[in-house]
């Protein structure tokens, strides 16, 4: 794969390319219907890849935030067109690296030294680049290890990347007002401490201590004295990416097995330690050959307060769906309905959240739950469908639930895609042995 020598760190550089890639969008609008003047029955099907394309190629120059959105996008599988899951999903683990130049000028501006210094072997070739830093291997005392850097400039770049975004995502969720700030501040918050390695590696140490005992699931160790606020270092795993171990398992009881792991990992973290893993997707996880999972990259770390912890759990009870005066209470508590909605926004809001809140607790309702299950995926895309053509939806405020939604809503998208990729059958409570 072709290296980069060079990111473009100043607003100035960003924004430009940013308008670069939104000419080449216009420009295949305008091919499209002019197509589909000649061809009425033309879909939108090559239009989806072209703008798929020209996106991706865009935010992967740029790195940090920019290609981050794109990742956390294309965990949305059901609320996107094919061609920009496919695209997107790209980001997770198959981005051009630095050049071997500026990986090692890097390395010695972020930590005093070159690596040849620290280690007795450093590769300079990245074997795995993705949206914040790239993964080197190197060897210390016989033993291999993975060296993770980031990349120059994204910290700085973060909050002006945002501000680049926002108008587009505020179209895009129909959000109103200065309400819709706390969500922005939210995803920069997190953005921000992903970029902050001495962060993760304590998060990192926090997760292997408090986990270690959850069966099938094993992470690699940290290692404090060769990592630094944009270098970190941990044992190097062996395995395949989750996706590829899916696209080829034929073997139930293995699927089933991998799935209650990380299903218990999920649960344990949730409900015992009330802080999340909120990055679900296959490029953090790997399959060893003794068919384990492996859980690696905890940047991004998700707390969850109380305040949110219980409303938000109490309405998986069916008791509590179902009861018209305690659903609304939850609704209010949870920010999903506010104070100065009109009765139509009400009476919208409050349907529209009980069928999705009927739908996506349906994993929790009994004591298996079977992710092979299509028709429950099948309900989710038709949800998504009704809702993207749902004129209603336009005409009301946008601004709808806590702030925390953001990144719980997140965990629960990739965790379910993940579940339903490895097709497992999973007991519910079983974290509670642990």
């Amino acid at each position: 794969m072709k290296t980069i020598d060079y990111i473009p760190t100043s607003k100035i550089e960003r924004a430009g390319k940013l308008v670069q890639t939104g000419a080449k969008i216009g420009v295949n609008y305008i091919k499209h219907y002019a197509e589909k003047v000649v061809n009425p029955d033309l879909t939108r099907d090559k239009l989806n890849e072209n703008n798929a394309e020209d996106i991706y190629d865009g935010l992967k120059s740029l790195k940090g935030s920019a290609l981050k959105v794109a990742q956390m996008l294309s965990m949305d599988k059901n609320f996107l067109p094919q061609a920009y899951v496919e695209k997107f999903s790209l980001s997770q683990f198959s981005v051009p690296p630095l050049s071997a130049p500026l990986v090692l000028k890097t390395f010695k501006s972020n930590f005093g030294k070159t690596p040849y210094e620290i280690f007795d072997e450093f590769n300079p070739n990245s074997v795995n680049a993705a949206s914040i830093g790239q993964v080197h291997l190197a060897k210390k005392n016989d033993k291999k290890l993975a060296v993770k850097i980031q990349y120059p400039g994204v910290a700085n770049s973060i909050s002006s990347d945002l501000a680049l975004v926002k108008p587009i995502a505020i179209r895009m969720f129909n959000l109103q007002g200065k309400d819709s700030d706390k969500y922005f501040k939210e995803v920069e918050d997190k953005l921000i401490e992903e970029t902050n390695y001495l962060l993760e590696l304590k998060q990192s140490q926090e997760v292997v201590d408090a986990c270690g005992k959850i069966e099938n699931i094993i992470f690699p160790n940290y290692y404090p004295e060769f990592s630094s606020e944009k270098i970190i270092t941990m044992d190097w795993m062996t395995g395949i990416h989750l996706s590829e171990f899916t696209a080829k398992n034929t073997d139930q009881e293995v699927g089933d097995k991998i799935g209650q792991a990380l299903w218990d990992f999920y649960m344990y973290q949730i409900h015992v330690l009330r802080k999340v893993h909120a990055d679900p997707h296959p490029g953090n996880f790997l399959v060893n050959d003794q068919n384990q999972l492996i859980a690696l990259d905890f940047g991004c770390m998700k707390q969850i307060p109380e305040e949110f912890y219980t409303p938000y759990f109490e309405l998986i009870n069916k008791n509590v769906i179902t009861d018209e005066m305690l659903f609304n209470k939850k609704l209010f508590e949870l920010e999903i309905l506010r104070p100065d909605d009109t009765p139509a926004e009400v009476e919208y809001f409050t349907d529209m959240f009980h069928d999705l809140l009927s739908l996506f607790t349906r994993p929790f309702q009994n004591e298996t739950f079977d992710f092979a299950d299509e028709t429950f995926f099948n309900a989710i895309a038709e949800l998504g469908k009704r809702f993207s053509e749902d004129t209603n939806l336009k005409k009301m405020n946008g601004n709808r639930g806590s702030k925390h939604f953001i990144y719980m809503n997140r965990t629960f998208f990739g965790l379910y895609n993940l579940m339903f990729d490895l097709k497992a059958k999973i007991v519910v409570e079983n974290y509670l042995k642990y």
